[in-house]
């Protein structure tokens, strides 16, 4: 009988450590799942992570090891098989907070829950520079936006030439995806430059006999002269004086634009005959495309234009960058003889 109890109490202890050893290796077990899947591991050593497209889990994990930017690569392999990221990698911008644990940082990534881009622009002369520029806020490099913007069948699509399809760029402050493709981006764009163009916008264009893009290209040039908003309505009343009297615009900054030479401050008497399409002392109406990207208030500046009876302008002699307006030659000549006095005493020669 004592025996007999023995050995059940012996059976006993040894289930209750069996079940105790259980426990310990089940909480361990627990503690371990916890730990990579809901423990912190982001660094917080990088703000983004950028996954570009095509890019294979191969690609993505090396930049994480690369960069650093989990504490555990092997814990956050561990979770992204278990959790079949492996075979859902999505492109993106990606925002990194400090702690983060692998499932939350996966999860993130799995969903393609990227972080938008903040892209504004305004003032950039060139389409080149413009593409530049985009290149550095989204994925596409400033090639692959070029090639868009002069293939003909491309931009003929939506009613523009390879000359004038820079004037659908509208100043703004735009909000998109890091990985966004030339493509998609050309049709934001566009969708911005629709909504601007407002039938009301539209029928004082036509009032104007212009098209949109001529009233972009004008706005371009009223643009680049006008140092002041204020005085833009004045700059474009001129320009479109002299086009509806079939007279040349004789613009400096179409000069300036020909000659790609932006730091030119003294359009000399040598520079006007430089034959280009843009140079408007040579070819009368508006050059085939803009010479900036014009503002909208430029745009709106030639849209409702003031009506007045200039035809020559000159910057005035105080260098205040305000212009003397004038509705004759003879008053023209005594404005420009007075700013090219003041040129001289400060020895600007070009």
């Amino acid at each position: 009988m004592t025996e007999q109890k023995s050995t059940s109490g012996s059976t006993k202890k040894f289930i209750i450590a069996f079940v105790l050893v259980v426990i310990v290796i089940l909480a361990g077990v627990g503690v371990n799942y916890y730990y990579k899947y809901f423990g912190p591991n982001v660094t917080g050593k990088q703000e983004y992570l950028y996954i570009h497209t095509g890019a294979t889990y191969a690609d993505v994990i090396k930049t994480i090891q690369d960069q650093g930017i989990v504490k555990d690569s092997v814990t956050f392999n561990w979770a992204a098989t278990k959790m079949n990221y492996t075979h859902r990698v999505k492109p993106g911008r990606y925002h990194l907070h400090a702690g983060m644990s692998n499932r939350k940082f996966i999860n993130m990534l799995a969903s393609g829950s990227q972080e938008s881009v903040k892209l504004e622009f305004h003032g950039l002369r060139q389409k080149e520079q413009f593409a530049g520029f985009v290149s550095k806020k989204i994925e596409p490099d400033s090639a692959s936006i070029i090639n868009l913007l002069d293939s003909s069948s491309y931009v003929a699509k939506y009613g523009f030439t390879t000359d004038n399809v820079y004037t659908m760029f509208m100043p703004n402050s735009y909000q998109m995806y890091w990985n966004t493709s030339p493509d998609k981006f050309f049709k934001k764009m566009y969708a911005n430059y629709e909504k601007f163009w407002t039938p009301e916008r539209k029928q004082k264009a036509t009032a104007l006999n212009l098209s949109q893009q001529e009233v972009s290209v004008l706005a371009s040039i009223v643009d680049a002269e006008a140092s002041y908003d204020d005085e833009m309505p004045a700059i474009a009343g001129l320009y479109l004086n002299r086009l509806k009297k079939g007279m040349k615009l004789e613009a400096d900054p179409t000069v300036i634009y020909a000659l790609n030479d932006f730091t030119i401050k003294r359009v000399l008497k040598r520079y006007l005959s430089y034959n280009s399409p843009y140079n408007t002392y040579l070819y009368k109406g508006l050059p085939p495309g803009p010479v900036m990207m014009p503002s909208v208030n430029a745009v709106n500046s030639v849209l409702d234009h003031q009506n007045n009876d200039y035809i020559y302008m000159c910057a005035k002699a105080d260098f205040s960058g305000r212009h003397a307006f004038a509705t004759n030659m003879a008053d023209h000549l005594i404005n420009a003889h007075a700013f090219q006095k003041a040129l001289d005493e400060r020895n600007i020669k070009r």
